[in-house]
């Protein structure tokens, strides 16, 4: 018989999946875990309530046995928007507690089909971090605060967040998921988190611009056109370099 495990799609709920699959030796080829509703054949489903203590446990094994590096490649792999994403981690830990490779060094093995999979979901994520670092634009509402909407594909709020608060400690800023409706709030020199709910997203866009926001908005834009050169413009290179998609909450596009 094949087992189903069910879990939220977060990074602790699929990490307690992994941590109650071994609780249960259940580490089988067939074992999977999804995170949307499938169906399998002649197999059992287990649904997986989240624990923070079972996903610690699971962060610390992969941090000892595979390293800084290559723990956080599995963390960005499960920011992906991908289906398969907890399938192709769970995996890859599993191929890395039998390989047990040298540390940093768990992506090394491309030719197990999983690792291969979570490496390119990683590669995916980062990449799309990497976008939103410099492609991210805030602006200033009446209460103060910095805000920014973004619409990324995969969920990278959490290392988007790990960013700015290191290069705005003093600033209080929130940064908007758009399509996942949840926000990550930084209090000037606090510690950041993430939050959601219906209320939360209905009292931040009741928060009008400041009256100068529009003026300098206005300005950036039209510094951007200034510096472009009409006889170079490339727009085939512009969509490969800055994808539509990013272009919606950015100032200069606007």
């Amino acid at each position: 018989m094949s087992y189903v495990y069910q879990c939220e799609d977060t990074l602790e709920g699929i990490l307690t999946a992994i941590y109650n699959i071994y609780r249960d030796k259940r580490n089988l080829p067939d074992t999977r875990i999804a995170v949307q509703e499938e169906y399998v054949l002649f197999a059992e489903y287990i649904p997986v309530e989240t624990n923070p203590e079972s996903a610690e446990k699971v962060m610390n094994t992969c941090r000892n046995l595979f390293g800084e590096r290559d723990f956080y490649g599995l963390c960005m792999a499960l920011g992906a928007y991908e289906a398969e994403k907890a399938q192709a981690v769970y995996k890859t830990i599993a191929y890395g507690l039998k390989a047990k490779p040298a540390k940093g060094h768990l992506f090394d093995h491309l030719s197990d089909e999983y690792v291969l999979k979570a490496f390119k979901l990683s590669n995916t994520v980062c990449r799309e971090h990497h976008h939103l670092m410099g492609f991210t634009r805030f602006r200033e509402l009446e209460n103060g605060i910095l805000y920014a909407d973004i619409s990324p594909k995969n969920n990278v709020l959490v290392p988007l967040m790990e960013h700015f608060a290191d290069r705005m400690p003093s600033e209080n800023f929130a940064v908007f998921d758009v399509g996942r409706k949840l926000f990550g709030i930084h209090p000037a020199r606090e510690q950041w988190f993430v939050a959601g709910g219906e209320e939360l997203v209905a009292g931040m866009q009741e928060v009008e611009e400041t009256c100068e926001e529009e003026i300098y908005a206005e300005l950036f834009r039209h510094f951007c056109k200034r510096i472009a050169i009409k006889e170079r413009k490339n727009y085939e290179l512009q969509r490969n370099m800055l994808p539509l998609y990013f272009r919606e909450y950015m100032t200069e596009f606007q």
